[in-house]
């Protein structure tokens, strides 16, 4: 298979924009959306091999909703902001946990190469209706382990397109991964992450599912 989308110019990542992820992470609710960025290089399409590179024991998924940008945003209105989404696809949002924790910051434990599943298809915004009523979930070798939905999120889809563009311009084929629910490895007891030889799947309602 092949990327469901050219090669986007950025990847805008949103962090703790789930309500039951900031309950099980036990942080409050941001108050702003917290953004950093996913390097493009770390893209990966359907059924392609997440890569953890020798010494990674801490490998987590992350199964997120991502918007496609379809054409110029700046300085967008929130009321505006979803006529300039293309499409939704799904994300996972692959993470070194200890690097994330060691780093001081999230880009490079989010960017490893092969960390940035996404697919497996773009769904137009006429066929997904309301984005914020969508059930999402994460199944690591056929077990649950992320289930929840994006009315969970938040700052809403809207509101992060408004938010973004009014200090960085989006472009045709960006994308915001809209942040992750509760049910990652790292928050279980004991702590559980992504082996070699493992199957992920990133299941979104009418969008499908991303596997890896």
């Amino acid at each position: 298979m092949s990327l469901p989308l050219p090669r986007p110019g950025k990847v805008i990542a949103v962090g703790l924009n789930y309500r039951d992820h900031a309950k099980e992470a036990n942080v409050p609710l941001p108050t702003v959306p917290i953004l950093f960025t996913k390097w493009t290089t770390s893209l990966i399409e359907p059924e392609a091999s997440i890569v953890i590179p020798k010494g990674v024991t801490q490998c987590d998924w992350e199964a997120e909703l991502a918007v496609v940008i379809g054409k110029t945003a700046s300085r967008v209105s929130e009321s505006d902001a979803l006529k300039y989404v293309s499409g939704y696809t799904c994300m996972n949002d692959v993470t070194d946990r200890e690097a994330q924790s060691k780093d001081g910051q999230w880009v490079r434990s989010k960017s490893y190469d092969t960390f940035g599943p996404i697919g497996p298809r773009i769904v137009s915004p006429e066929e997904i209706g309301d984005p914020h009523n969508l059930k999402i979930e994460a199944r690591l070798n056929g077990k649950t382990m992320q289930s929840s939905n994006t009315s969970n999120l938040v700052f809403n889809v809207p509101f992060l397109i408004s938010y973004i563009s009014q200090r960085i311009t989006l472009e045709a084929g960006d994308v915001i991964t809209t942040g992750t629910p509760h049910g990652v490895g790292t928050f279980y007891n004991p702590p559980i992450f992504m082996q070699p030889g493992d199957v992920i799947e990133i299941e979104i309602e009418k969008i499908g599912i991303l596997r890896n």
